[in-house]
């Protein structure tokens, strides 16, 4: 019985990681996207996993990722900005800029 419970958490953990690296890979592609319509410079090419928990909502238990990225504005000065990831799909994005810029 113990080695079935190991082997479920085994797989349980490898199911994990590849979710993790999955919605990292899209929530990269959604801040380069975004950097580019607003143009901005998406500094380093990556995000970074902030906090990690669970969301419930009507359509069942999701896991939440809120992860951090920064990017650059004319190419001076570093700002960061945070993304929200419900799953796989795009919950919140924010700049931190005043609304004005990040709507043009």
């Amino acid at each position: 019985m113990s080695n079935l419970l190991a082997v479920f958490f085994l797989l349980l953990l490898g199911w994990f990681w590849l979710d993790t690296m999955r919605a990292r890979e899209i929530a990269t592609e959604i801040c380069k996207t975004a950097c580019r319509q607003r143009e901005l410079q998406f500094l380093d090419q990556t995000v970074a996993l902030r906090r990690l928990g669970l969301a419930w909502r009507s359509e069942g238990v999701r896991l939440r990722r809120v992860y951090r990225f920064d990017f650059s504005e004319e190419g001076v000065g570093r700002r960061s900005g945070y993304l929200v990831m419900r799953g796989m799909t795009l919950e919140d994005l924010s700049f931190g800029l005043p609304a004005q810029a990040q709507d043009a």
